[in-house]
Formats: C-alpha cells, structure tokens, sequence
C-alpha cells in the first residue's frame, strides 16, 4: 500500500471517533511520524483523550495514561526503587514513562518539578533514576494535554518545556453536522463506539520515517525556509523569534508532511501547512500581541504571503 493511501486509512480510523477534526488528525500523526512530542491545548471535553487513544489504536502502540495532578511527584511518573527484605537489594518498579504512547494528561495542573520529569525522556528516549539511565521503549510518543493558562490551578509550561513539542494543537469545537452526528448517535460522544482498527504496523511506521530521511529539500526551498525565520527574528511582532531548533522542526515537520502526501521533496506547501503548529508556541509575541495566540497564528499565516515561496 502506498503512503498516502496508508496515512488516509488511519485518518479515517481516528475519524470514526473523533469527528469533523481530520486536519488535526493529520498533523497529529505527522508529529508521530516525524519522532516529535504533540501538545493539545483546548477546553475540557473537546476530544484530546480520544484522539490520543485513537491514534495508539490506529498504530497499535502500547498505550498509558497519567493523569497531572498538584499533588503528583517524579516518581509517580518515572518509577522508584523498592527494598526486598528476601533477598537484601533494591528492586526497580518502572513508572507508567515506560511505554510507548503516554498521554500526560492536562499537564499545567501538576508543580514545574514533575513537568520537567519528562524533560530527558521525550528529548532522549531515556530516564535516569536513582544515578541509572534506563532506555525507554521505541517508538515514544509523548501528548501532553493542556488547559488554557487563564484557568484557576494551573501552572503554565516554560518556554524550554515547550520547546520540547514539535507541535501544539487546538482541536475547537466540533462542526455543527460533526455536532448533529454525535446527538444522533451517544456512543460517538461517549467514546463508547468500537475502537479504531490498526492500520499502521511497526515495521511501516519505520519505513515512513526512514522515508522522512530521504526527502529532499532543494536551495530554493530552504531560501524560503530562512526567510520565514529571519522575519520571526526581525519583525517588531516577535519578542522572540524561531530559534535553530526550531527551525530545524519546522523543516522536519515540511519533510514529513510530504511523505504524507506521497512526494520525496519539500513544497512550499507543505510549510505552511505545518507552520502555525511548530512555531507558535515557540514564538514569543510583543506589544499588544503579547498573550494572543489566535492573533499569532494570524501573523504567521500573513508571514507566508509576505516573504513569499
């Protein structure tokens, strides 16, 4: 099966249970194509549990769930070392980390020590406890979900933590006819309805990676590339601009949404189909911007046509 066909089979497994969002469905499984981290911000209810458990579904990837809490500490996440009396040693219990989809589930209500638990697991594929480094399971696929920042008990992520997801998404509120679907059948809206098949095995998701690897981005591309991150660094709009890492996300995310769409090189398209994702959450507004990410996204939409392909 081709690519396209076998990335359009799993967009349309996930879409049997979260409905009317196949947009965010591709860029979704983009991120997890492309060995990043995905971030979903949104109100509670909007479907970020389902489409995290759709996705382990459609990959058929082990799948844990933690749910962040104020009173959750490093241990609870990462696992801790129990003493044996039989036989006299300490015996590792691995935490729930160890495994290959984690949904970190509304990740700001938890303390800035147990956030950045996760730090050296999504950015290494590994967990050092107690002086040992133990490699984590492979694929990992990390989606932490998130409040937004204006509710009570929250404690927003920094910047270097967010860094540390090559996107962010907002799933929004469903379609009216994606909406009239769920009232007229309960079981889409409770998440009760059969659970996606597998789509995607081990061995193709490998192969769609090492695909990533070989797409090609040519002089002209890459042009436009520096361009759109010399306007994030330069325009009055930004306070901070994109950095190389992210930048270099940025490209990963082109290369990989290329793949998706069956092409071995770069368009511009496929920029801009994926850069309000990877670089508005690491862009860091000015002036009456400042805290307005609807507004941000517009400029970086806007961004596109002005420095042009």
């Amino acid at each position: 099966m081709q690519l396209q066909a076998l990335v359009d089979h799993a967009v349309t497994e996930v879409g049997r249970v979260l409905l009317g969002k196949e947009p965010q469905i591709r860029l979704a499984l983009c991120c997890l194509f492309a060995r990043g981290h995905l971030l979903i911000e949104d109100l509670p209810g909007m479907g970020k549990t389902t489409l995290s458990h759709a996705l382990a579904d459609v990959l058929g990837l082990n799948y844990k769930r933690v749910q962040f809490t104020s009173d959750l500490l490093p241990a609870d996440i990462l696992g801790v070392s129990v003493f044996d009396r039989t036989d006299a040693t300490f015996t590792f219990h691995p935490g729930p980390i160890f495994t290959q989809l984690l949904l970190a589930d509304e990740i700001n209500r938890t303390t800035p020590r147990t956030q950045s638990a996760l730090l050296e697991a999504m950015a290494e594929g590994q967990v050092t406890v107690e002086g040992e480094t133990r490699p984590l399971p492979s694929p990992f696929f990390v989606i932490a979900t998130q409040n937004p920042i204006h509710q009570s008990g929250t404690y927003p992520l920094p910047e270097s933590q967010l860094d540390r997801f090559l996107m962010r998404l907002e799933l929004g509120y469903p379609h009216p006819q994606a909406e009239r679907t769920m009232f007229l059948n309960q079981h889409h809206a409770l998440g009760n309805n059969r659970s996606p098949k597998q789509c995607i095995s081990a061995d193709q998701l490998q192969l769609i990676r090492q695909a990533v690897e070989q797409v090609h981005a040519s002089d002209n591309l890459l042009d436009y590339l520096q361009r759109l991150v010399a306007y994030t660094r330069q325009s009055h709009e930004f306070a901070v601009g994109l950095s190389p890492r992210g930048a270099l996300a940025l490209l990963d995310s082109a290369k990989t949404w290329a793949v998706m769409n069956s092409r071995g090189h770069v368009v511009p398209e496929d920029l801009q189909m994926v850069l309000p994702s990877v670089a508005a959450h690491r862009l860091v507004p000015s002036g009456d911007y400042a805290g307005d990410n609807q507004a941000l996204v517009a400029i970086l939409q806007h961004n596109v046509d002005v420095v042009g392909p």
